[in-house]
């Protein structure tokens, strides 16, 4: 994967960048003066980030791999540790399927009705291979999104969820919070 230099990166005019940022050339950013990047970041090729009004912002050790999208006028927080695999759509905006409205982008807003909402994905979450998230999602700490599901509502406290619509599936195991609490402890002795 060939990545943007550190000169490219910060001509892009992200609000924020931290350290080793890893971005393939590959990758595509709307409206970067609202996408915030922490430390550790690896972007895959054929991402897109389409940050709205809400902003996008990316803790530390986030990986987002190939062909994944983060789209939607609300806000869309991935938080550290979290991992984001291959073909995954996060959405925080979704227009009205009813037939009440007319829909996309391209229709003017008076004739459309989007919703729009946060979502939040927090610290050491994963979501499998091609799963959708939807507008005004939470996961939770430590949770675990199975391939290929559809996720509609709030993922508790390290459950794994899986399915169309996801359900709860089981519990995830909390042993990395001490790994976390290693590499942490790792990082402050290299300073």
């Amino acid at each position: 994967m060939s990545i943007l230099t550190a000169s490219e990166l910060a001509s892009m005019g992200f609000a924020k960048i931290g350290q080793n940022v890893r971005i393939s050339t590959k990758a595509s950013f709307h409206n970067p003066k609202n996408i915030s990047l922490g430390s550790n970041v690896r972007i895959d090729d054929f991402c897109v980030l389409s940050a709205g009004t809400g902003g996008i912002e990316i803790g530390s050790y986030v990986h987002i791999a190939v062909f994944s999208s983060l789209i939607g006028a609300g806000r869309i927080c991935i938080s550290d540790f979290s991992n984001i695999s291959s073909r995954v759509s996060i959405y925080s905006s979704n227009d009205d399927y009813s037939g009440a409205s007319m829909t996309n982008p391209m229709v003017p807003k008076e004739f459309s009705h989007v919703f729009h909402a946060d979502v939040t994905i927090e610290k050491h979450v994963i979501i499998g291979s091609g799963s959708i998230i939807l507008p005004g999602v939470i996961a939770e700490e430590g949770v675990c999104i199975g391939a290929l599901s559809l996720v509609k509502n709030r993922c508790q406290t390290f459950g794994i969820y899986a399915g169309v619509p996801a359900r709860k599936i089981g519990d995830r195991k909390r042993d990395l919070l001490e790994l976390e609490k290693q590499l942490l402890m790792k990082d402050k002795q290299n300073l």
